[in-house]
């Protein structure tokens, strides 16, 4: 069974940092992009950035650029999502998503693209 497991989540003032974790558990399978999301409160789920396994390549919604950065660790499997100067506004749910097959629409940003989720790491920033 495959799963993707989100860790690094908690409790900060706003101007901190967090950094969260995403790595698969179980059968390993190979990823063309792997996607952080959030979801606050009331909201629907929204991209906030992508990794592109195959060249190193990364995304961001606007509100995540110069602020966050996405990495990814090839010998662990392992992508991490580097969060600075977080807000109030940025208290959501956060979770990651891996898409396994190659696909050149472009469409990293929508939900519906992805194969598997994981359940989800807790980011709350407090002012």
């Amino acid at each position: 069974q495959v799963q993707l497991v989100e860790s690094g989540g908690g409790s900060v003032q706003a101007g901190g940092s967090l950094r969260l974790s995403c790595a698969p558990s179980g059968r390993t399978f190979s990823t063309y992009v792997t996607g952080w999301f959030r979801q606050a409160p009331g909201k629907e789920r929204e991209f906030v950035a992508g990794f592109r396994w195959s060249g190193d390549s990364t995304y961001y919604s606007d509100s995540a650029k110069g602020r966050f950065t996405i990495a990814g660790d090839n010998a662990k499997a392992t992508v991490y999502l580097l969060m600075n100067s977080l807000k109030p506004e940025n208290t959501a749910v956060y979770y990651c998503a891996a898409k396994t097959s190659q696909d050149y629409s472009g469409r990293y940003i929508y939900t519906g693209w992805y194969d598997y989720w994981g359940q989800g790491t807790q980011v709350t920033v407090s002012s």
